[in-house]
């Protein structure tokens, strides 16, 4: 059988990483088996739904590198894979099931049918039992779908192992509201049956709609595919991820700085892992390991500072001109404008010490803003280091060593501060401070010897004169 699998996000917010996370599952699995990955948009909540939402989660596939071999944007051969062009068909299939007993109209309110359902357990019957009405005309009412009640529900879980719904567990369920708009159940396992839909897997929160889902699909006449109900996200805390473990959008991470191929590796390990002693692998080492049935059921933690350092790891290991054409978007981005030849060069010199020191490509500009303007020290940094004791002298001795230095490059400028260190019997912490946030403003910078040589003589002795007299108050 050709492995058929899917990813059908629904566009009513920014795709949640939960999703994204099913998606990267799915298309391993298809890329694993030779198989075929589709995307089908959900919308049937037409009033919710949103271009802009849609956009979002085809950015955020393909910025993972998640290319669909058919769907929306891609085309296929089986007709729309948007929910909403497909209305007409769900309500020939509804009406289908009418027709032949498998469904009903119902049109009582939902307290009559809770009353109904406690008449019916009061008398020791099946709950539906005064709720199929086979003789209420065939133009009112919601469709519901009426549930076999000989027989359990039982489906191998590739994930979850044997699954088993007891006779009588599932109530019937509406297929076709009222308005003529169909559910989640009608729409999505029709287009299944349609799109000859092999494999479903998705998160373990829809594991009980599955019963559901495989009985309608036989009532239909289609294929029950395999079913694999992945762990949900956790955050550090073991409680369901929300937004009060951080952002919960892709779009979040898209422009928080994480590079692609650190997110995807991130997600593929939140409930699989390709070896006991790998946390960082590629993508194709990835799509060779890849199995559902290798998915672990126990939940998955979202840990933030696990994807902080995987996505530092993918930095470092970057090519460098590849880094450094990320770093130049970002800082030209941030700074509003292009970097001049004599600038460029400037961060080149140092590209590579910035390089083995970044975590987030978005914090690049605040580390190096100081080689392109002039910066002045934020209050809190100037607070911590500045205002002690000895610092005046500190950047009077600087100042003249570095002044009298024939030859202005690193070693040079180590040479010098070090004697200064020695001639004022201190440590570096206490010497070596407040010279760089004097020369970049801050406390945390790349490594202050390179980034003096980088800076240039004349820059780097206007700013210790500068930090001299904002400490005299002049």
């Amino acid at each position: 059988m050709s492995v058929r699998v899917r990813i059908a996000p629904s566009p009513t917010g920014y795709v949640h990483v939960g999703n994204i996370r099913a998606a990267l599952f799915n298309w391993l699995y298809a890329r694993h088996t030779g198989g075929t990955f589709i995307l089908r948009i959900d919308d049937t909540d037409v009033e919710r739904s949103d271009v802009e939402y849609e956009d979002d989660i085809k950015a955020g596939l393909r910025w993972l590198g998640l290319d669909w071999d058919e769907g929306v944007d891609v085309g296929g051969p089986h007709g729309s894979y948007r929910q909403s062009d497909r209305f007409d068909h769900y309500r020939e299939v509804a009406h289908d099931l009418v027709a032949r007993g498998l469904a009903y109209h119902d049109p009582r309110s939902p307290e009559e049918l809770e009353e109904l359902r406690k008449v019916a357990q009061s008398e020791k019957r099946h709950p539906n039992y005064y709720i199929r009405r086979p003789d209420t005309p065939a133009t009112t009412g919601p469709i519901r779908f009426s549930v076999p009640q000989d027989a359990p529900v039982e489906f191998d879980d590739m994930v979850r192992g044997d699954m088993r719904f007891e006779a009588g567990a599932v109530d019937d369920f509406v297929i076709l509201r009222s308005d003529g708009v169909p559910t989640y159940h009608l729409a999505s396992v029709t287009d299944d049956v349609d799109y000859r839909i092999s494999h479903v897997a998705r998160g373990e929160d829809l594991l009980p709609s599955t019963p559901k889902h495989i009985l309608l699909t036989k009532a239909i006449g289609g294929s029950v595919p395999t079913y694999a109900h992945l762990p949900l996200l956790f955050g550090p805390d073991g409680k369901k991820l929300s937004k009060r473990h951080g952002d919960t959008s892709l779009r979040a991470y898209r422009e928080g700085g994480y590079l692609p191929q650190a997110m995807m590796n991130f997600l593929a390990t939140l409930g699989w892992s390709i070896g006991a002693d790998r946390t960082v692998f590629t993508v194709a080492e990835a799509i060779e390991s890849f199995d559902l049935v290798d998915v672990s059921k126990n939940p998955a933690v979202f840990d933030l500072d696990k994807l902080a350092w995987i996505n530092g790891e993918y930095i470092r290991a970057q090519d460098p001109e590849d880094f450094e054409a990320g770093a130049r978007t970002e800082i030209e981005r941030s700074m509003g404008r292009s970097l001049a030849a004599d600038d460029w060069e400037r961060f080149r010199s140092i590209s590579g010490l910035v390089q083995e020191r970044t975590k987030f490509m978005v914090d690049i500009p605040d580390q190096v803003r100081f080689l392109f303007e002039e910066v002045a020290a934020d209050d809190d940094s100037w607070a911590k280091v500045m205002d002690k004791e000895g610092v005046a002298e500190v950047l009077s001795a600087a100042s003249s060593r570095l002044s009298g230095l024939d030859t202005w490059d690193t070693e040079s400028i180590e040479g010098a501060l070090r004697g200064m260190l020695e001639d004022l019997e201190i440590g570096a912490r206490k010497g070596l401070q407040p010279l760089r946030v004097a020369v970049t403003g801050s406390v945390v910078s790349p490594p202050l010897f390179e980034s003096m040589a980088a800076l240039g003589s004349e820059s780097v002795l206007a700013r210790l004169d500068a930090a001299g007299r904002r400490l005299a108050g002049s």
